[in-house]
């Protein structure tokens, strides 16, 4: 079962997965990255920019989300470096401090809250700039109007983008844009009335990101 709550880490989300059942849950591009804790395992999940189906037996995962573009400043690398990868933390921190801080969780009584005190210890302070974009793009405007906003040209923003997200502002709108449509989808908006407030084109026009992006119909999507 997947529960999740605010973090006190500002725009991060604390969450726990103990599967039911043998099938596995498919992780949508959301723009965000994780740090995860998997039986005695500190993990990242990169950005992604396709579904991801974890692969072996069913197991619980602990984690915390970053809000869009927060985590490189905690893990001190570019998130076009870990795109659409689960990387060991001790392949990006000295392996010594790794084996210390997995002792922290596993002593912990929950491991979700030991990750959050662990990335509330070491969080850089937030960038405004990157929060103003990703709540511009979310809302489904333009990207040459928001870099215009920021004061930013094309070719700054697309740099700053891969940096902090792992791909540049048009992948990062388009994600944000499937986000926002399938929220809209899962609260019993009509599937031609979700497009239109989610600024597709048309229903075809969803159905088609939603293939591209998931894998997956999205009928067979929001049933799972």
């Amino acid at each position: 079962m997947y529960q999740e709550r605010p973090s006190r880490l500002a725009g991060a989300v604390v969450w726990t997965n103990a599967p039911v059942g043998a099938d596995a849950r498919p992780v949508l591009p959301d723009g965000c990255m994780d740090l995860l804790w998997n039986e005695g395992r500190l993990l990242v999940a990169g950005p992604d920019t396709r579904a991801y189906l974890p692969d072996g037996p069913s197991a619980s995962w602990a984690g915390l989300r970053f809000f869009p573009g927060a985590a490189p400043a905690l893990l001190g690398v570019p998130a076009h470096e870990l795109r659409d990868r689960r990387v060991e933390l001790a392949e990006l921190w000295p392996r010594a401090e790794v084996r210390r801080l997995r002792a922290r969780i596993e002593a912990a009584p929950h491991p979700a809250t030991a990750l959050e005190d662990l990335a509330l210890e070491r969080t850089a302070p937030p960038d405004h700039e990157l929060r103003r974009l990703v709540t511009a793009l979310a809302e489904g405007r333009p990207v040459a109007a928001t870099a215009d906003e920021l004061g930013l040209t094309a070719r700054q923003l697309h740099r700053r983008s891969l940096n902090a997200f792992g791909y540049g502002p048009k992948t990062l709108a388009r994600i944000l844009r499937l986000q926002r449509a399938l929220s809209l989808a899962r609260r019993g908006v009509p599937y031609a009335d979700t497009a239109t407030r989610a600024g597709y084109a048309d229903q075809s026009h969803f159905a088609r990101d939603v293939r591209e992006l998931s894998g997956m119909t999205l009928t067979d999507l929001l049933l799972r």
